[in-house]
């Protein structure tokens, strides 16, 4: 059975070529070039990727091929990530990406090479799994829930997930990098990447301002509308935001907040192109106990039971949190938590879990 692996010159992927190679399959190594506009500034790091890749390949034994989709990417990624920035919204491009690129333009490209299946380093895993009479491809989180990545996977459908191996499912970070070391791979200690692909580690508002100007106007306080300052553009900021405000020092007029606390984004008036914001990270104002999602998609096609307690997470750094689905249609779904949560952020995703099953999920639309 041949196998294609998508590599990116983590020590991820190649522990993940590794470990199928060992378990008999052909492996062929991918590395995909999504992203062209400035590669070669000091914040892209795809030529050092593409070059620590060739190295692991080589000592594989595998063969390597190098696919540009930066066409793919630009058109279906990057210009909804700008959209939705320009709308006041904070999108997650990670999971667009995996359900366009890397589990879409890179399958379909696998599949013409004649691969049986395609393989990833995510942290997650793939279960085949019998229910009345119907066969379902399940997405389950990894055993390392620091690293489980089925968050950004929650809008893979049965055909993805039908040709999906991810051979790290059941190993934890440490054990991965121990692989690496002893089968004499040199990014066995090579830093994980962080940020957003095509962004790297370069300030955040320096790359968007490239591509959305500004557009200023008045940081004003939730509380009593007061005008504390002034923002270069709302597609800057986003819900929950403490950094980067510029207004530090003002008291706010709560009661319990301290002259010192620190302010918070709380929401954006797009029309009037004012942010507003409070003090105190547990204002009333940050916290929500119900959102409405839009952008459903359901991992097997079917959607979940309403009032059914379930877990839900509102963003990727949070803890599973018991909820509700109190109706869905049209598009649209109500989720109701056990608890209120904080900062709740349009064009986030929030994702469904039953137990270890990633159900889907949808993007949070207030």
């Amino acid at each position: 059975m041949t196998v294609v692996v998508g590599m990116s010159g983590g020590v991820d992927s190649s522990v993940a070529a590794l470990l199928l190679k060992r378990q008999g399959y052909k492996v062929v190594g991918l590395f995909m070039k999504n992203w062209e506009d400035d590669d070669d500034s000091e914040y892209c790091s795809t030529r050092q990727d593409l070059v620590d890749v060739a190295s692991v390949a080589d000592v594989l034994g595998i063969d390597l091929e190098v696919v540009n989709f930066s066409k793919e990417y630009k058109d279906r990624v990057f210009a909804e990530f700008l959209a939705e920035y320009e709308a006041g919204r904070t999108p997650n491009p990670d999971i667009l990406c995996n359900s366009e690129i890397k589990f879409r333009c890179f399958l379909d490209h696998a599949m013409q090479l004649g691969a049986d299946k395609i393989a990833t380093g995510h942290y997650a895993q793939v279960r085949e799994w019998s229910n009345d009479g119907r066969t379902d491809f399940q997405l389950l989180k990894a055993e390392d829930g620091t690293k489980d990545q089925s968050y950004f996977l929650y809008r893979l459908n049965q055909a993805q997930l039908s040709k999906t191996l991810f051979p790290l499912g059941q190993l934890y970070k440490r054990e991965v990098r121990k692989m690496a070391a002893a089968a004499g791979l040199h990014v066995h200690d090579k830093k994980d990447s962080t940020g957003i692909c095509f962004i790297g580690e370069r300030p955040f508002r320096e790359f968007l301002m490239r591509y959305l100007p500004t557009e200023p106007g008045e940081i004003r306080s939730f509380d009593d509308n007061r005008v504390l300052g002034e923002h270069q553009g709302l597609m800057y900021h986003t819900i929950g935001q403490r950094k980067g405000l510029h207004i530090g020092g003002i008291k706010g007029n709560q009661d319990d907040a301290g002259e010192h606390d620190a302010w918070y984004v709380v929401s954006k008036d797009m029309a009037a192109n004012v942010l507003y914001v409070v003090q105190g990270h547990d204002h009333t104002a940050l916290l929500r106990d119900r959102l409405t999602a839009t952008q459903l998609s359901w991992v097997s096609g079917r959607e979940p039971r309403t009032h059914w307690v379930y877990t839900a997470k509102p963003r990727y750094r949070t803890p599973d949190m018991p909820c509700e689905i109190d109706a869905l249609g049209e598009g649209r779904a109500e989720i109701a938590f056990a608890q209120p949560q904080w900062a709740l952020t349009p064009g986030q995703s929030v994702v469904v879990y039953e137990s270890k099953v990633c159900l889907g999920g949808g993007v949070i639309d207030l």
